[in-house]
């Protein structure tokens, strides 16, 4: 497909590339493609990360080191990388100039794109809706953050292709045009580094349907009083899919393991009994199943289509992930989970969690709820690890609340797993869902859950377990 719209947006400005993680190279090489002799600026703080293509391209300017954000109103067209914040800067940025490939791609293919967004759940809704999709033979795409950049799937469109984009608040914050095809999946304080206030960081989330048309899709979970209270200021008349576990609309009630909570209009739509035809453990990702249900309904898939994509949907890694089952202790890598409200769903998904693993870098969320909910619990040994680890444990031992039975404050994951097979009981599990980001000690997420997994897999054959 020819990104005729795009180009036009580009041609004869003065651009600056902003950020050259993986979302810039992919925008620096899309542009190179079809503007080779145009003048470009690359600007990151980490020379590092600039690569010798960079370093030979004659047209190009490079500005790298602590000052790289600075004079960004000298360039007509800003495409910010996600992971770029404009909170610290000590000037005005004026954001008509702010653009990223999430906002382009949005303006360009906004009526065959179904972007799916939320604190928690946005990666496992996105895949899931893309295999049902896919394997009911529709013509389909999945890009955005999930770690496909917007930019480099549109020359595999055509005119018919549905993408799935997962769409984090970095991506949504400077959109002008929303997807037609928009899922919410819930609010919760998160990223609070990166914007300057938690209202701000939920109006990146209401983009994801604040520029739509009247006629356009919207699926949103009725159960969030944050949604509901952005949906009344923005005075939000789409076309509806509310989800949840009961609603003033007329929401049903999720009963037990089976999930009947779909409100369209006046009609409910059927009944999925997900004991069966699942293997996402936990009511929130019951939750995240009801938006995918409303949004493959809305292409024809069939009720045998549905059950059939469920029922071979093995989920994704790091996310409630079982690691193995050793002298009798099930562990399970749950590092996604970066925010309280998560680690609380993923304790009570697995029901049998005895010993917890949480911590990592402090960004300030409130943990109040999780101490709450962790002294209530039926957790009897817990790991606080990093400075928020750390912060966690201060708190709790302000209050007057139970504390675990055991428990240590620890960094080295060898000593972290070696703890959890030394005192978590039999037939119980043992979970590494940290409620907090893990960029204080390591690279991302995905680092810290497979260093989990080695030091697992270790310590069972050093123990010949």
């Amino acid at each position: 497909m020819h990104p005729d719209f795009i180009l036009n947006k580009i041609a004869g400005k003065r651009v600056v590339i902003l950020g050259y993680g993986r979302e810039g190279n992919s925008s620096y090489h899309f542009i190179r493609r079809y503007f080779p002799d145009m003048p470009l600026t690359v600007a990151d703080k980490s020379e590092s990360l600039l690569s010798e293509d960079l370093k030979q391209d004659p047209y190009l300017t490079l500005v790298v080191g602590n000052d790289y954000d600075r004079n960004l109103n000298d360039y007509d067209l800003i495409l910010k990388s996600p992971g770029i914040s404009f909170n610290k800067l000590d000037y005005f940025v004026e954001t008509e100039r702010i653009s990223s490939q999430a906002d382009l791609f949005l303006q360009a293919y906004h009526r065959q794109t179904i972007g799916i967004t939320g604190t928690k759940g946005k990666s496992t809704t996105a895949s899931l809706t893309f295999h049902l999709l896919r394997e009911a033979q529709r013509n389909v795409l999945l890009a955005g953050n999930i770690g496909v950049p917007l930019f480099d799937i549109i020359e595999q469109m055509s005119p018919q292709t549905l993408v799935v984009a997962e769409l984090s608040a970095h991506q949504l914050e400077f959109i002008h045009q929303s997807p037609d095809y928009a899922v919410l999946l819930n609010i919760y304080q998160e990223h609070l580094d990166h914007f300057n206030s938690f209202n701000n960081y939920q109006i990146a989330k209401i983009n994801i349907a604040r520029f739509q048309q009247e006629r356009q899709f919207f699926v949103y979970n009725g159960d969030d009083m944050l949604i509901e209270n952005l949906i009344q200021s923005y005075d939000l008349n789409r076309d509806r899919v509310i989800f949840g576990t009961e609603h003033h609309t007329g929401i049903h009630a999720v009963a037990g393991e089976h999930v009947i909570c779909f409100y369209n209009g006046n009609s409910l739509l059927d009944e999925y009994d997900l004991t069966d035809h699942t293997h996402l453990p936990g009511r929130h990702n019951y939750f995240n199943i009801m938006a995918v249900v409303a949004v493959v309904r809305r292409f024809g898939l069939t009720h045998e289509e549905i059950i059939e994509g469920l029922t071979s949907f093995r989920g994704l890694p790091h996310r409630l992930e079982f690691v193995g089952r050793y002298q009798e202790i099930s562990f399970y890598n749950d590092s996604i989970s970066t925010i309280p409200e998560a680690s609380i769903a993923a304790v009570k998904a697995l029901r049998k969690v005895d010993t917890l693993i949480i911590g990592g870098y402090d960004r300030g969320i409130d943990y109040s709820p999780l101490i709450h909910f962790l002294s209530e619990s039926s957790v009897r040994n817990v790991v606080f690890t990093g400075p928020a680890g750390r912060r966690v444990l201060q708190e709790w031992q302000v209050t007057s609340l139970p504390l675990p039975e055991h428990y240590i404050v620890e960094d080295d994951f060898r000593v972290i797993v070696a703890f959890a097979f030394e005192h978590t009981r039999p037939r119980k599990v043992a979970l590494l869902s940290p409620a907090a980001a893990s960029y204080n000690q390591f690279k991302n997420f995905e680092e810290r859950g497979n260093l989990f997994k080695q030091y697992i897999e270790e310590y069972a054959k050093n123990h010949n377990l």
